[in-house]
């Protein structure tokens, strides 16, 4: 048994910080996923030595904090873009989200703490607590899921089990996992207690691997896709000196022969609003010589303005129009941003105070030949609910995405590896343009066929492969991983009140 109860508070805090940031290091670009399981097992002896369940919520949240502050790291990069205006405000934009998004992680170990329960009843708790929690944190608020846990199973067998449980379930299913290994060796015989817990994980194990080995093969389809990475860092994006280098850029690209099915350009790639763009969307045409093309523009609204998708057909006439409707706050608008807009505080994406409006909701974009698209624009990504669409299935996902604003170190890779699980979730291939990278053709498996390195302008040509049959998590979504909490919770509930009674 480790002898945490005989540590001062003080050590128990440090332990805690020094585990949560070593378990980020599961997550792109660094995929040591054995970390993160490290420090999930070896929090749990510190939450047990918790003498009250303030403590233990003290325990949650400096260990989520530190995990969260590594892993959101990138936060400061957007504010570097304007630097001389925003520079000051990175460190506390990165400190106040990770110590909110760390709140959901204290509430659960606080919840969790039950002194004279058991340590498995304790341990069972915290697997179900916190996975509720992280389901609630990818909703409130408009949610953000961003470094979930499950994300670092992206480049193993185990992320397949994504297309029954999806991100949540998987989450629970590794804090489960790592949680009973950690209550087992906090017994007074820890390798007796270790027999259980890790022969109930190795099974799992076992049957994740058969799962994925059972998965189809992926067939190609007979349509050629040509992604488009103009590579126009953030801060010469819209300097009118650069700007039509990077449009010149991207008509070049398009104009390359042999002609594809499609092409498809990144987020905001037409720097003029769509109302005045005919200059550009005749260039446009006169490149792609009749193959349809898909980029991204802000267009107006009388009063709202939007983040776009627009779809051009071979004739070169306008096809098919979407708008973003899950917006990132305080990067696409502000709350109250007309009020605060008069104190120079707006979204660091916006150009007026409250920023952009939100399209109408998930939708289907007809794309001629190729079937129907599943649009998404950048952030949306992000979510495993916003992909369920009430009038039918995609026949692939379209994301069309401005990762500049990321940097050039975590951030856009690890906007990669959450694409990627979308694919695997819904059974669907993936074309990912990104304005700076990383631009990619996914397949249903999650698996990358094609890509463009981050920070190179380019273009690939990649083969569009064929959709799977709709996964189990693409028609029931997170009901499955819900229930399954919901019951256990109640489980544990009637249980910890019998106990308590006799």
């Amino acid at each position: 048994m480790i002898p945490v109860r005989d540590w001062p508070l003080a050590l128990r805090l440090l332990a805690a910080a020094t585990l949560g940031g070593a378990g980020a290091f599961g997550l792109a670009p660094y995929g040591y996923w054995a970390l993160t399981v490290l420090s999930l097992i070896l929090i749990v002896p510190i939450f047990l030595a918790s003498e009250t369940r303030a403590r233990a919520g003290w325990i949650g949240w400096i260990f989520a904090t530190s995990y969260f502050v590594h892993a959101l790291s990138w936060l400061i990069e957007p504010f570097q873009v304007d630097a001389e205006r925003h520079a000051w405000m990175a460190p506390f934009a990165l400190v106040f989200m990770a110590g909110g998004l760390a709140l959901f992680w204290a509430a659960g170990f606080r919840l969790s703490r039950h002194p004279g329960a058991s340590q498995t009843l304790q341990g069972m708790w915290l697997v179900v607590t916190l996975s509720l929690l992280e389901m609630a944190r990818g909703y409130i608020l408009t949610g953000f899921p961003w470094a979930g846990v499950s994300q670092v199973w992206v480049n193993t067998p185990v992320v397949q089990l994504l297309s029954l449980v999806g991100p949540y379930g998987l989450n629970a299913l590794t804090f489960a996992a790592a949680f009973s290994i950690g209550t087992a060796i906090c017994h007074d015989r820890p390798l007796r207690g270790l027999v259980v817990p890790m022969s109930v994980t190795v099974a799992l194990v076992c049957l994740a691997l058969v799962y994925a080995a059972m998965r189809p093969p992926v067939q190609d389809g007979p349509h050629t896709i040509r992604v488009v990475q103009p590579n126009a860092p953030q801060h010469q994006k819209w300097d009118p000196a650069y700007a039509p280098l990077f449009f010149a850029r991207q008509t070049e690209y398009t104009a390359v022969s042999p002609r594809p099915d499609l092409i498809v350009w990144p987020e905001t790639a037409v720097p003029a609003w769509l109302g005045s763009a005919q200059p550009f969307l005749a260039a446009i045409a006169e490149a792609a010589q009749g193959t349809p093309v898909i980029f991204g523009i802000q267009r107006g609204d009388g009063p709202q303005i939007y983040n776009s998708m627009v779809y051009l057909d071979e004739t070169g006439q306008q096809a098919g129009l979407y708008d973003k409707h899950h917006l990132a706050p305080f990067g696409e608008y502000i709350p109250f941003g007309d009020l605060l807009g008069r104190f120079g505080i707006r979204g660091l994406a916006a150009t007026t105070g409250n920023g952009f409006s939100a399209g109408p909701g998930p939708e289907l974009l007809d794309v001629g030949t190729l079937g129907r698209a599943l649009p998404l624009i950048c952030y949306e990504a992000v979510f495993s609910q916003d992909l369920r669409v009430g009038s039918g299935r995609a026949d692939f996902l379209l994301q069309i995405t401005n990762d500049a604003w990321f940097g050039t170190w975590s951030g856009p890779y690890q906007h990669l590896v959450q694409a990627r699980m979308r694919a695997i979730e819904q059974g669907l291939p993936m074309i990912r343009s990104a304005n700076t990278g990383v631009s990619a053709m996914i397949d249903p498996l999650g698996r990358v066929t094609a890509s463009l390195p981050l920070d190179e302008a380019g273009y690939v040509d990649a083969i569009l492969p064929q959709p799977q049959k709709p996964t189990y998590y693409s028609r029931s979504g997170d009901s499955l991983a819900l229930m399954a909490l919901s019951v256990l919770a109640l489980l544990l509930v009637l249980y910890t009140h019998r106990t308590q009674r006799d």
